[in-house]
């Protein structure tokens, strides 16, 4: 049985039962268990699974119509403290770019009054939360708004961002990994997300470690247009390692750094 087919198989069956043992799918398919742990090492780096002692289960996806205030309670902690790493990247006087994510919503909402900021966004909840700061100017990208994220997209949205220079953008993305690097669900908010990476002097990326070795459909920018990528103690530390490997650098947020 060729590799490829062997993939299928285990992508099948991942499918179907939700998780697989290393001994039951090498006996199954008349292999070694060592040519499975190949096999599942090689998924797992193009995001297709998730490698467990003695096996592997199924990367859970969330779907697109999953309202973005549905997924808040969604690894709250974790969000939280990388919300507050990247507070300490937001300079006074600087212009940034919040887009549109659980944990940039997070970011929004730890950013004091009292903060000197110009910032652009197309969320609408981000813009809801900034805009009654007196010392903050916040410029809001027009576009269709989508149900479930609250978020502005399309012809508008593109133009607009066009037309701004940011010193920083905080981008939250659905999946980071070595082979297509940053990824969404949707294709029309995906570019949106590269028209601010590509209108900014610094890109910063938001992602929980649920968020790493995935890949999603909407490729949104390669690992080499990241500066930065805020991500908790739950990552994997070898991955970790090969993330910054390929240009960004890596920081760790500790839970309970958010208070």
């Amino acid at each position: 049985m060729f590799a490829a087919e062997r993939h299928r198989e285990i992508l099948a069956a991942l499918r179907d039962e939700g998780r697989i043992a290393v001994q039951d799918v090498a006996q199954r398919m008349s292999v070694t268990p060592e040519t499975v742990r190949r096999d599942l090492s090689e998924l797992e780096h193009r995001g297709l699974l998730r490698r467990t002692h003695g096996g592997a289960v199924r990367v859970e996806r969330l779907s697109y119509s999953t309202p973005v205030t549905a997924r808040k309670g969604l690894y709250d902690a974790e969000k939280s403290a990388i919300a507050a790493e990247a507070l300490k990247l937001i300079e006074d006087d600087s212009t940034i770019g919040i887009d549109a994510g659980t944990t940039t919503i997070r970011l929004a909402q730890l950013i004091p009054s009292d903060r000197r900021l110009t910032v652009v966004t197309y969320s609408v909840i981000v813009a809801g939360i900034l805009a009654g700061n007196s010392r903050m100017k916040v410029y809001m990208v027009g576009g269709e708004v989508l149900e479930n994220s609250r978020a502005a997209i399309g012809p508008w949205a593109l133009d607009a961002v066009s037309r701004v220079t940011l010193d920083a953008v905080f981008l939250s993305v659905d999946g980071v990994n070595r082979r297509h690097g940053l990824t969404t669900h949707n294709a029309a908010e995906a570019a949106v997300k590269e028209a601010l990476i590509g209108a900014s002097r610094r890109s910063i990326v938001l992602a929980d470690h649920s968020k790493l070795k995935r890949e999603e459909f909407a490729r949104i920018a390669g690992l080499d247009a990241v500066d930065r990528i805020i991500t908790d103690e739950g990552a994997e530390a070898e991955y970790v390692a090969e993330l910054a490997e390929c240009g960004p650098e890596i920081t760790l947020a500790h839970l309970g750094s958010s208070g």
